[in-house]
């Protein structure tokens, strides 16, 4: 699916996302991480491939990803995104991803990540099904 403006704008704010991967017994299993976009597809970085998340997304590739954006609906509930997909993991390219992201996150010119030769690590890459929350994009 192609993401509306309203809700890429919420993915690249800078808003800490929760991924929700499963675990082998079916229950959810929730990380924050930051998130950017690479076309319609929500990215994220990490520099380990022992994480939970992305064993479970190896073993399962359903997620969510909820963000909680600016603003509030007509009767006062604050405004979140969330983002159901399916998610791959590709080999490398975390570092410069995480560069990309924390000048969002953290700052402008900000090194990231803090450590010299950092591990290639792995990028998630998830691709929409379908979208929901509260929010013009619902």
């Amino acid at each position: 699916m192609e993401l509306p403006p309203s809700a890429r704008e919420v993915i690249q704010s800078g808003a800490l996302a929760h991924l929700v991967t499963l675990n082998r017994d079916g229950g959810p299993q929730i990380a924050c991480v930051w998130v950017g976009l690479d076309g319609d597809e929500v990215v994220s970085a990490h520099l380990s491939g022992a994480q939970q998340k992305l064993k479970n997304i190896a073993r399962d590739p359903r997620v969510s990803l909820s963000i909680e954006a600016p603003g509030r609906n007509e009767i006062g509930m604050q405004h979140y995104l969330v983002v159901h997909g399916r998610a791959r993991i590709t080999e490398g390219g975390a570092p410069e991803l995480l560069q990309e992201l924390a000048q969002v996150y953290i700052g402008p010119g900000t090194t990231f990540p803090p450590m010299p030769d950092p591990p290639p690590g792995y990028v998630v890459r998830i691709t929409p099904e379908r979208i929901g929350g509260i929010g013009p994009w619902a």
